[in-house]
């Protein structure tokens, strides 16, 4: 039943962390098979996301017009096909962004009691970790919009951010995000990224890569449907190298220093699916475990 959010699991509890875990042996990974009846919900502060928001629905923006309308306010167009048809990176950025959160947060809705301590594809995050940093992300980038420095960024990158009520957090902090970065002129902002000068419009774009990336890096942790929304891939595939445009290091440059990024782990595979041409331009293997 859904009768708690904090995801315990055997080992001690950190003192600032209410979803403890001990340390993952990353090598090793026992999946169960999953119980649709055993996945965690959420407490009443998301309110209606947490009423509205399953796991079920077609991955598309139009389930997510009563979710996040009121939060961005902009229009959010019909269906992610629409995104995906786009020639503009920048086009419709806010919505991007609104369903490769919502794409998490399907996966995050369904983790088992005891799964945050399971290791994922980023071999330095079990569970937990790789939900804390995306989370962390959705408030650093939204720091950085209020004015925030790259340095105090990096600084509380990795630092807890989930209290009590991890899925509760993640959802308040996606919206919270996508509403600050739908406000007017708020795109032509000037960020002090840690990769160097950015526009807000820019940063968005970066955020919602990482987003998308690491929603497969989760469903492949606890080992459930691996699917990427096909209209971020298509976005991503098209657009990749705008959307890290002028930075130092991005997955793509033969120069990265692969602080931010996994490289490519061999070759890719004969004809890959643009999902697998995806996972494997960012450092993942697509390959079945």
């Amino acid at each position: 039943g859904e009768t708690s959010t904090t995801w315990p699991c055997s080992g001690a509890a950190p003192p600032t962390s209410s979803w403890p875990c001990a340390t993952p042996t990353l090598s090793v990974r026992t999946h169960r098979p999953w119980d649709s009846a055993n996945r965690y919900g959420a407490s009443a502060a998301t309110g209606s996301a947490t009423a509205q928001a399953q796991t079920g629905g077609d991955g598309s923006l139009q389930e997510l017009r009563e979710l996040a309308m009121s939060e961005t306010r902009q229009p959010l167009l019909a269906t992610s096909g629409t995104l995906g048809g786009m020639t503009d990176p920048f086009e419709a950025l806010v919505d991007r962004f609104a369903l490769s959160s919502m794409e998490f947060e399907r996966k995050l809705r369904v983790v088992h009691a005891d799964q945050p301590c399971w290791p994922t594809p980023c071999a330095e995050w079990n569970v937990r970790q790789l939900v804390n940093h995306v989370t962390r992300g959705n408030l650093n980038y939204l720091a950085l919009l209020r004015g925030g420095t790259a340095d105090e960024f990096l600084a509380l990158r990795d630092a807890d951010a989930l209290g009590p009520n991890p899925l509760d957090v993640y959802a308040t902090s996606w919206r919270e995000c996508a509403a600050a970065f739908a406000e007017p002129g708020a795109f032509d902002r000037i960020l002090d990224y840690p990769l160097g000068k950015i526009t807000a419009r820019q940063a968005l774009a970066l955020r919602t890569t990482d987003n998308t990336i690491h929603t497969w890096d989760l469903a492949r942790a606890i080992g459930i449907d691996e699917t990427i929304n096909p209209a971020l891939v298509a976005w991503i595939n098209t657009h990749l190298n705008q959307i890290y445009a002028n930075l130092p290091a991005t997955p793509v440059s033969p120069e990265t220093t692969n602080r931010f990024f996994a490289p490519p782990q061999g070759d890719p595979a004969d004809n890959p699916s643009p999902q697998d041409r995806l996972l494997h331009r960012m450092g993942r293997n697509p390959d079945p475990v």
